[in-house]
């Protein structure tokens, strides 16, 4: 058996799944080597940091595991390994304390990506890790792992490899979902991926798009039906955009109105408008007398103005704004009809990818001892709230644990 050191232990991919990975390989004492087809490291992670980094929830652990959806079962382990709690230790650990704010989710007190990202390689680096960028690979056959680089093509061979490739979610930061066809030619099952946290197209009219886009709508409740009959009501907020809408409140159920507008589209789910206020309390109020006041002087006076009350006018006709029954029942029933969604290039993660059942409980490859496979090439999603980020770094330590138990009760130095 080779000593720690030069025991040659490739991780391919530079996201967080596979950085966490390279961390616990080398406070275990070994050197791994880190291969990413880009220039830099992390480029999804610095991106997502853009809007404040959103590093887990601090929800109860059991609430927080069923984010997961169907996949639960199978990021339990990893969620267990590496829990919200763990998270926050992690990042204390690299000199950055973190906060809960109002709706659960933990960030760094900076709210950066960036700061933290450059610590995190800083100490690996100091760790013997090592990173060899602009390493794309093309093809694995026979123990031979090759890559394309600056230098024209390398081959390599391995004690132990970890896979963390990525999704297919904005491709341009290195995400490209290429590295299917390497593991279809091994007879692996891989489900096509699809958009996750992504927008969906509404049809609004010029006026609308041209006044609102980019319009927050806070403290609206999202109500539907699934399609296995399932209701689903929740308060929070979303963007208006040019295409339709997006944010948060739409990703956190962007699965089942991706699996529901496949079924059949388009699809309606209902916004209230006035969560906080019962449609006899606004009917009561829509029929005061309105004076010699405009009509929207008066919707103004009740709270009914900007995106909102353009909203009623998106589908109620001119000649129908004074029936305040009808006023009444839009505004808590406010119909959104989501056209299709946007395409998996926009999205922010990805559902699909390597299925579980070509995995052993340690997401190692059942016909490929020595070779695990871990983070959003897996087939799972989760929405966003820090959901992502615990789920792939846990299931980064959870292989590099794994790793090292298979590889110190490994009886020979047989190459992959």
């Amino acid at each position: 058996m080779p000593d720690s050191l030069s025991s040659k232990i490739a991780i391919v991919g530079a996201g967080p799944a596979g950085l966490m990975a390279a961390q616990v390989l080398s406070d275990a004492g070994y050197a791994p080597i880190v291969f990413d087809a880009m220039p830099s490291a992390a480029r999804k992670f610095l991106r997502a940091g853009r809007g404040g980094l959103n590093l887990t929830h601090a929800q109860e652990f059991t609430l927080f595991s069923s984010r997961y959806f169907e996949a639960q079962v199978f990021l339990q382990p990893a969620l267990k390994t590496f829990s919200p709690t763990d998270m926050r230790l992690w990042a204390q650990n690299l000199g950055f304390e973190t906060f809960v704010g109002s709706s659960g989710k933990v960030y760094p007190l900076n709210k950066k990506a960036g700061p933290l990202l450059r610590a995190w390689l800083r100490q690996l680096k100091a760790n013997n890790t090592q990173f060899k960028m602009k390493h794309n690979l093309v093809a694995w056959s026979d123990g031979v792992w090759q890559f394309q680089t600056p230098d024209g093509l390398k081959n390599y061979s391995f004690d132990a490899v970890i896979l963390a490739l990525g999704g297919a979610s904005w491709p341009q930061l290195g995400s490209t979902g290429n590295w299917t066809t390497i593991l279809e030619e091994k007879k692996l099952s891989i489900s096509p991926f699809k958009p996750a946290n992504m927008g969906f197209n509404v049809n609004w009219t010029k006026l609308f798009k041209e006044k609102f886009s980019g319009t927050p709508l806070k403290n609206v409740t999202l109500s539907f039906t699934d399609t296995h009959g399932n209701i689903h009501s929740q308060l929070g907020e979303f963007l208006i955009s040019e295409y339709g809408v997006e944010g948060s409140l739409i990703y956190t159920y962007s699965k089942y109105l991706r699996e529901q507008i496949e079924e059949e589209s388009p699809f309606t789910v209902y916004i209230d408008l006035f969560p906080h206020r019962s449609e006899s309390k606004l009917i009561q109020e829509l029929s005061a007398p309105r004076g010699k006041l405009s009509l929207s002087a008066f919707w103004k006076r009740i709270g009914l103005t900007g995106v909102r009350a353009s909203l009623l006018r998106e589908v109620i006709a001119k000649e129908l704004l004074s029936d305040t029954s009808l006023l009444a029942k839009t505004l808590k029933n406010f119909p959104l009809t989501l056209e299709s969604y946007r395409p998996i290039e926009e999205a922010i993660s990805t559902a699909g990818g390597l299925e579980f059942k070509n995995l052993d409980n340690n997401l190692m490859l059942k016909d490929f001892p020595g070779v695990f496979c871990v983070g959003e090439m897996l087939d799972w999603e989760a929405p966003t709230g820090g959901y992502l980020l615990t789920g792939v770094m846990g299931q980064g330590k959870q292989a590099a644990e794994a790793l090292l138990k298979f590889y110190k009760h490994s009886q020979t130095n047989t190459i992959l």
